[in-house]
């Protein structure tokens, strides 16, 4: 990976790391494990005293991801294995999104998700009726699951209703066929080939390593995967 390729904007500073807003599609044709932000102790490519934000197509976030990473960077810096810093930072930014006020836009006053809160765009079905839409990934990862990135279906997560894929209204246009395949061709192994999620996650990633490298693809696989036209015309621009 070319570095200068990745970098957008520096929008930051907390005393000797530089903060960067960088292009999470280009990173991910490197590793596309790269989600909304990292640090060096999670994704080694990256500088010590940096930090990296991918540029949201919704820029709400920054200030929970900056926080986040701020406590898992210290922490690994002191020693602290990864993965215990990552619970740690993950903590802190629980706090602060109950403090934005986000769970009050999620639940109903009986405590039920309110779906109709979360879903932004319907983009369209496949032919076996799974129903895309674009929801707020803010709002998702505030008052449902930390984690959520870039996309998800209900044999992953309970949440998700089951005839759904859900894709994360930060991805940028162009990303949206990668991650749905990615979702699709997950979801498909699990509910029909009773494959756990570890193998089933493992198969999409390959898939949608392919794809961002060699785009032609791309439809042939949508169709594959039973996309209306309506759907695939969405997803590109068609």
């Amino acid at each position: 990976m070319n570095p200068t390729n990745v970098y957008v904007k520096k929008i930051g500073k907390r005393g000797e790391i530089n903060i960067w807003l960088v292009d999470g599609a280009e990173v991910r044709k490197h590793d596309n494990e790269f989600t909304n932000f990292g640090e060096h102790y999670g994704f080694s490519f990256i500088p010590e005293f940096e930090f990296w934000l991918d540029k949201e197509t919704v820029p709400n976030e920054r200030t929970f991801f900056i926080d986040h990473l701020l406590v898992e960077w210290d922490l690994c810096r002191k020693g602290v294995e990864f993965d215990k810093a990552l619970e740690m930072g993950d903590a802190k930014e629980e706090v602060e999104r109950v403090k934005a006020g986000d769970l009050k836009k999620v639940y109903d006053r009986r405590g039920q998700v309110e779906l109709k809160h979360l879903h932004k765009k319907h983009m369209g079905n496949t032919t076996n009726s799974v129903y895309v839409w674009v929801i707020d990934g803010r709002l998702v990862r505030s008052g449902l699951f930390i984690d959520f990135v870039h996309g998800g279906h209900g044999y992953v997560y309970e949440f998700v209703p089951k005839v759904e894929v859900w894709l994360d209204d930060d991805l940028v246009y162009e990303e949206l066929p990668f991650v749905l395949i990615h979702e699709l061709h997950e979801r498909n192994l699990m509910k029909d080939k009773n494959w756990n999620y570890a193998k089933a996650h493992e198969s999409a990633s390959k898939l949608e390593w392919k794809l961002r490298h060699n785009r032609k693809g791309v439809i042939k696989e949508l169709q594959k995967l039973e996309c209306s036209r309506e759907l695939v015309g969405q997803l590109l621009n068609l």
